[in-house]
């Protein structure tokens, strides 16, 4: 064998490296999921964003939700039976509003119990998914967001606060435009984390809380602590499974572009759980 075919042998093996990784990766979340259903007696479901590369070129992509995340949460949702529970694994900056509402509008009809796991933080429409759920469970040291709108690159609050302090005739009219459309989207997020909060905990503290998280109290940005996601009476716990942490060690960055939502395609039903054989 001369040097060129050994130098191809070499090209192809590098080529092929990362696919294998990629697909070694796979198998292991998957086969990490189906053990976590078989403990939980659940259906698992990942909807989890990192900064991923674009291939070849290797330039950073941040991914946000999408109707493609909701899509296919809606999706395992429609595949699970109704007395099966559902456990999200959740790690998001946020993203689209009609993505996160469609996807937490799922959840909340599910019958059985949904639970959402945390292990760094779900941000902005994460934390919009996370108030449908019946328990949220994050680690000691990850975050929550608040939900107000933003416009562009504004926060909704902050563009009606133009209207309060500075006399109508000093303002332009692209900016009382910006400020109608605040209103309407303020009172339409408001609306929604009132609905999903308002069968465990009562309409009027559910108000309370989607004033306090919908109408600009912080910034978009403000970490809503453990602590603080308590007082304002949310169901939060910190027991946090092991194999979660485990889990998340298998979505490093890559330069392949992977699905955010992964779960195992197969319907989930208390039959298939019995007639499955043990391990």
């Amino acid at each position: 064998m001369d040097f060129f075919s050994l130098l191809w042998i070499f090209f192809i093996i590098s080529s092929l490296q990362p696919v294998i990784r990629q697909k070694m990766l796979e198998a292991g979340r998957l086969q990490l999921m189906e053990r976590l259903e078989r403990q939980r007696k659940s259906r698992v479901i990942t909807l989890i964003h990192r900064q991923e590369t674009l291939s070849l070129l290797g330039f950073p992509l941040v991914r946000y939700i999408d109707i493609d995340d909701s899509e296919a949460v809606l999706r395992a949702v429609k595949m699970t039976d109704d007395d099966v529970p559902i456990d999200l694994i959740l790690h998001t900056p946020g993203g689209l509003v009609l993505a996160a509402e469609q996807i937490a509008n799922a959840l909340r009809r599910h019958p059985a119990r949904v639970t959402v796991f945390v292990p760094h933080y779900a941000m902005s429409g994460g934390t919009l998914i996370a108030l449908a759920a019946d328990a949220i469970v994050l680690d000691e040291n990850a975050v929550l967001g608040p939900v107000d709108p933003q416009l562009g690159q504004q926060p909704a609050a902050s563009i009606l606060k133009v209207l309060e302090r500075k006399p109508m005739s000093e303002i332009d009219d692209e900016t009382i435009i910006m400020a109608d459309i605040a209103e309407k989207a303020i009172r339409q997020v408001k609306a929604t984390v009132s609905e999903l909060l308002a069968d465990r905990m009562g309409a009027e503290r559910a108000e309370q809380i989607a004033n306090t998280l919908a109408t600009g109290t912080w910034t978009h940005d403000y970490p809503i602590s453990v602590r603080e996601a308590q007082e304002l009476g949310l169901p939060v716990s910190t027991e946090m499974p092991k194999e979660i942490y485990k889990l998340m060690g298998l979505y490093p960055q890559t330069a392949q572009r992977r699905p955010s939502v992964e779960y195992i395609p197969l319907p989930r039903s208390r039959e298939v759980e019995r007639q499955r054989p043990a391990r």
